[in-house]
């Protein structure tokens, strides 16, 4: 293939590829990430046919990693990072050790030496940023507590990896690598170069995140803002993406920050400018496009002989990252007085490796610290991994459901201080025919200011301490901090007395284990459940949810019905036509379709 048709042919052949195998996938009842992975394997190197150029996918996938991160960023703010803190440094850091500890472990039962196991468990310790993300967004939990604590663990991670690519080179002559030129006989030169490299690192991140609020809080939203004005939509989608790529490129050329962290960055400086949302809409398809040629770049890597070459050896790589990592960060979240339903979230969403391991491995490699056979186990552990993730979700939802359904269960794994009020009992314990509101931010403060206005009594149930604290802060009505499926803070809410339980997070299988609780405590509860498409209505109204009021339909509602006044229609016209939208299924649509919405 000549240099000129390299990028056309592997963009155009890898994308058909995806998406047909993609589509079988589906038929199948696969996840379509399992069909993206295969198209990689089949127009890689080590299969007959056409073989794409390996290195031009993978700055292709690079873009989509910067694309998903950049809108990841968009819906966070600093005080969404600094509320997660807690959990997400500790946690990060506990399952790197317990991750690298199993690694070089089981290298060392394979006759590798100390080193090269050190680097090895290193680079099973370290999730895929596209596959956490892509898992949280089709769930719709980017914006929750436990999306936050996910993508809080991540960015340490991230962190991590970006000091120990520092380290590593420093570091190989001690390893039992290639010896670095500063090493001399007493081993000072290597203390410096360590101590100067690391010192290096920080100062340089942190000249990136400070140029970055300071100077890119001001001139990114004054940027977009002046390209919103030129009414151009081109325009403005190059200006978005101009900030995405350029930050991320910039960050990775001058400070040695990844690409993706930088991206991430990027967005958390757009979060500050209205036009945010925008942003985030015009940055979505690319988004989708490129991820999946994340994917069909790690198929190429995959070489198939490595399953009968090194089965065991495979086997055992893949129950350290699905398994053993899961445990390590299952236990961690726990520990640290989290709800059971969390714990398995983010013990789930780190149960795979990609990209970064990729990096660390290659880099290992240049400097004699990892074997040609420890590269190829990466990338076969991190195909598998990937593509049991969906696997390891569905299995967490099936074991927090049977878990919560046995309470004495719940209160052995859960610490005691970990569903606690923010605000006094005594409130609560006088009311009586109230509302209990699931979720207090943007959809859950509007209903709870509607209730105020009209006197109505309720009691607010919130996962995020911020939010919670925030909403004490302002003298709203009393507030119950903790996971709404648990029901010992369904009770501390009271739910017993209670007249209607109006659940407004986004996230249908948490709904569901919410109204059933209620239910169990009180039979004679209405509900009222938030969801965002009919599929999500009929399940959720299958499992005994009073009503489900799907989003996009009630927005269609308001919409015509204000048309038809303005237009010269009755009211008893505009009450049929909503009628007419209410009584009409819509169409199912993927939830990836959909932009996400806060609850």
């Amino acid at each position: 293939m000549s240099h000129e048709t390299a990028l056309i042919a592997t963009i155009g052949v890898g994308i058909a590829l995806a998406l047909f195998l993609g589509l079988l996938a589906t038929r199948l009842r696969l996840p379509p990430l399992v069909g993206y992975l295969l198209a990689g394997v089949a127009i890689g190197p080590f299969t007959p046919g056409f073989v794409g150029d390996a290195g031009l996918a993978g700055q292709l996938a690079e873009i989509g990693v910067i694309l998903l991160m950049f809108g990841v960023g968009i819906h966070f703010s600093v005080a969404d990072l600094l509320s997660v803190r807690r959990i997400a440094l500790p946690g990060a850091v506990v399952q790197i050790a317990v991750a690298t500890i199993l690694g070089a472990v089981a290298s060392r039962l394979w006759g590798w030496s100390f080193g090269s196991g050190i680097v090895f468990g290193l680079c099973l310790s370290v999730a895929s940023t596209v596959v956490l993300l892509r898992a949280l967004e089709d769930r719709r939990m980017v914006e929750s507590i436990d999306g936050k604590i996910a993508v809080g663990w991540l960015i340490v991670e991230d962190l991590a990896t970006v000091v120990v690519l520092v380290l590593l080179p420093a570091l190989s002559g001690l390893l039992g690598g290639d010896a670095p030129e500063a090493a001399d006989a007493d081993g000072t030169g290597a203390a410096k170069s360590i101590l100067f490299a690391l010192g290096l690192t920080f100062a340089k991140v942190g000249a990136f995140v400070a140029l970055t609020f300071v100077v890119g809080r001001r001139a990114v939203p004054w940027l977009l803002q002046r390209v919103a004005n030129t009414g151009s939509r081109e325009l403005f989608t190059l200006a978005v993406l101009a900030v995405a790529l350029g930050i991320a490129a910039g960050a990775a050329a001058l400070f040695g920050v990844s690409f993706a962290l930088g991206a991430f960055f990027a967005g958390m400086v757009v979060n500050g400018s209205p036009l945010s949302h925008a942003a985030a809409r015009d940055s979505l398809p690319l988004q989708d496009a490129f991820a999946v040629l994340f994917f069909v770049a790690v198929g190429m890597l995959f070489d198939p002989t490595i399953l009968l070459e090194h089965p065991v050896e495979v086997l055992t790589v893949v129950l350290i990252v699905v398994v053993g990592k899961a445990v390590a960060a299952l236990v961690i979240v726990l520990a640290f007085g989290y709800p059971v339903r969390t714990a398995f979230t983010i013990s789930a969403s780190l149960a795979q490796i990609g990209e970064f391991s990729f990096i660390l491995a290659a880099l290992a490699r240049t400097h004699g610290l990892l074997p040609a056979e420890g590269q190829s186990l990466i990338v076969a552990a991190a195909l598998l991994s990937i593509s049991l993730n969906p696997v390891a979700f569905r299995f967490s939802d099936w074991a927090g459901e049977w878990i919560m359904a046995r309470p004495r269960l719940v209160a052995l794994l859960e610490r005691a201080g970990a569903g606690g009020s923010t605000s006094p009992s005594a409130g609560r314990a006088s009311l009586r025919d109230h509302v209990i509101l699931v979720g207090f931010g943007r959809v859950g403060g509007a209903v709870g200011a509607a209730l105020e206005r009209q006197k109505i009594p309720f009691v607010v149930v919130e996962e995020s301490r911020g939010r919670a604290e925030e909403a004490r802060k302002q003298h709203h009505p009393p507030i119950v901090y903790g996971d709404a499926t648990r029901r010992d803070v369904l009770d501390e809410a009271g739910v017993a007395r209670a007249s209607m339980l109006i659940v407004t997070v986004p996230d249908p299988f948490h709904a569901r284990t919410v109204v059933e609780n209620a239910y169990a405590a009180n039979a004679a509860i209405s509900t009222v459940v938030r969801t965002h498409s009919e599929s999500e209505r009929a399940y959720l109204e299958s499992h005994g949810v009073g009503l489900a009021l799907v989003g996009e339909k009630e927005l269609a509602i308001g919409l015509a019905h204000h048309a038809i006044l303005v237009m010269g229609g009755t009211e008893e016209d505009a009450d049929a036509a909503v009628d007419a939208i209410r009584s009409t299924p819509r169409p199912h649509q993927p939830a990836r379709a959909r932009e996400e919405a806060p609850s």
